[in-house]
């Protein structure tokens, strides 16, 4: 009876410790680091490698600074913009790529000679249809 009495006991205080623990708050940080410095971008997904030259349109540069992709895209809220997915390795793409901390080429890719085909918001959503070129009244096809 002893050995009852001494296991009942013993299953009411595991009952009580565990019953009477308080939980605590989960708190949950990321830190992501700075973004990459590549002469022509990176890629908008992880491990947001360089870009070559030509795979982000004009619209993607400020005054020839990367506005940014991924976790430190940093435009406007509504941006759209084009990106040539031929040199994405994610579609199959294998040529060179630059290293973060390479400084752009001295002759850069004409900017007449991109071939945007995908358009991204700069936090990596595709949007499948490319829109139509605007028009203003003085300069024709923006």
């Amino acid at each position: 009876m002893s050995r009852i009495r001494l296991l009942a006991f013993a299953a009411m205080a595991a009952f009580a410790i565990t019953t009477g623990a308080s939980r605590a708050a989960a708190q949950v940080n990321f830190y992501i680091g700075v973004a990459p410095v590549c002469p022509y971008g990176y890629y908008d997904y992880a491990p947001h490698n360089c870009a070559p030259d030509g795979y982000y349109g004009p619209e993607w540069f400020r005054g020839g600074v990367f506005i940014g992709a991924g976790a430190w895209f940093h435009g406007p809220s509504e941006f759209q913009g084009l990106v040539d997915n031929t040199l994405d390795p994610q579609y199959g793409y294998r040529g060179p790529l630059p290293k973060a901390g390479d400084k752009p080429a001295a002759q850069r890719r004409a900017a007449m000679l991109f071939n945007g085909n995908e358009v991204r918001d700069g936090h990596g959503n595709i949007r499948r249809e490319i829109p139509a070129a605007k028009e203003t009244a003085d300069s024709g096809p923006v």
